[in-house]
């Protein structure tokens, strides 16, 4: 089946480059150059994929749009889309607000298009990997439920990326156990071979703020010192 790939990007030449290099590539494409239209596009289109630059036009910036996507997504039945942000903007705290807006990965321009079509093909990979048997986690008052990607918290409703979604599945199918970051990094986030970096430790950091009733004293993802972590459903 041909994936559909909505690209948010206000730049004419950067556009045009893009969306002929992925139809080229086997992808239905629709573009949007401003905020506005991309909402309405990701509604009637339906895409499997989001590629969003964060320097739009038209009075909705790429983190207010990214946020709404995500709200969008979460909102459909078990159809968590992706988001990858392409943007200019590479400081760090750039990165960290546009991953806590809903992105699942941030490349920052200039950009290699082969390496954009590999980060392309490993988020669709993630998406649709076969899901665990596990369907619906408890945590306290906060309810997973991973059949259909949605979490809430009391009446709450969570937002998740599909990466927060995948990395507490796999802390719930290995509850009980500490699961190394390295383990994590190699089955969630597909790394090959060993590698220094905090991405594990940001990732939990996010969901403790997002799942935990303390998140600076954790009841359920506990830390294992000098190891990984621990998922215990029960506190």
């Amino acid at each position: 089946m041909i994936k559909r790939l909505l690209l948010v990007e206000d730049d004419d030449a950067i556009g045009r480059l893009l969306s002929d290099n992925l139809q080229s590539g086997g992808f239905a494409v629709e573009w949007s150059r401003t905020g506005p239209d991309a909402l309405k596009k990701s509604k009637e289109f339906m895409p499997d994929l989001v590629i969003l630059d964060l320097m739009l036009p038209g009075g909705l910036d790429g983190f207010e749009l990214c946020e709404e996507l995500s709200r969008q997504s979460a909102g459909r039945e078990g159809d968590h889309v992706p988001i990858i942000v392409l943007t200019a903007r590479g400081q760090q705290a750039d990165r960290v607000r546009g991953l806590n807006a809903g992105a699942d990965d941030y490349v920052v321009k200039p950009f290699d298009l082969d390496e954009l079509f590999a980060r392309i093909g490993a988020v669709l990979r993630r998406t649709k990997r076969t899901r665990s048997p596990i369907r619906t986690l408890r945590l306290g008052e906060t309810v997973v439920d991973f059949q259909k990607m949605r979490a809430f918290k009391g009446r709450e409703k969570l937002v998740l990326t599909d990466r927060e979604f995948e990395l507490l599945r796999y802390l719930a199918v290995r509850a009980g156990n500490v699961v190394t970051r390295e383990e994590l990094l190699a089955l969630v986030w597909g790394y090959s071979h060993p590698t220094q970096t905090r991405t594990v430790d940001n990732f939990i950091f996010r969901l403790r703020h997002k799942i935990e009733r303390d998140p600076h004293h954790p009841e359920y993802i506990r830390t294992a010192y000098g190891d990984g972590y621990r998922l215990t459903p029960n506190g």
